[in-house]
């Protein structure tokens, strides 16, 4: 990685007005990783490859505010793109996460993950109220 060239990551905010981070690619996927690695945030991925890491600021989101987030990472996840339909999304702390040197850009080991089901509709209408 380049020392001069920054790292963008997607900003949101939550209807509650929390801000989550999203990566954009491996690269961004990685530094919001090694940012986070550690702590107590709630962090977000899909159970398949292909998707952002998404990190809630607030250290105790709402169960709605962790769904929320999951409709934004799966929106933006290969597996939406793919498969159009519901999408299964791993949920865990920075606590809960470690990387080796074999490991590819943007892939990280997760254990004590969660999962929940981000419903199509969800996903259909969060991708309807970004195109207007």
């Amino acid at each position: 990685m380049e020392k001069n060239k920054k790292i963008k990551f997607r900003e949101k905010i939550l209807s509650s007005g929390t801000k989550i981070i999203l990566g954009k690619d491996a690269k961004s996927n990685d530094a919001l990783m090694y940012l986070y690695k550690d702590k107590n945030n709630i962090i977000l991925h899909t159970v398949y490859p292909g998707s952002p890491f998404c990190v809630i600021e607030k250290i105790k989101p709402t169960k709605k505010e962790i769904y929320e987030a999951g409709i934004f990472v799966a929106l933006y996840s290969q597996d939406w793109k793919d498969n159009k339909k519901d999408v299964l999304v791993s949920v865990f702390t920075g606590k809960n996460i470690s990387k080796t040197k074999n490991l590819k850009p943007g892939t990280w080991h997760v254990k004590k993950a969660k999962t929940i089901k981000i419903k199509k509709e969800d996903i259909i209408r969060l991708h309807n109220k970004k195109s207007t």
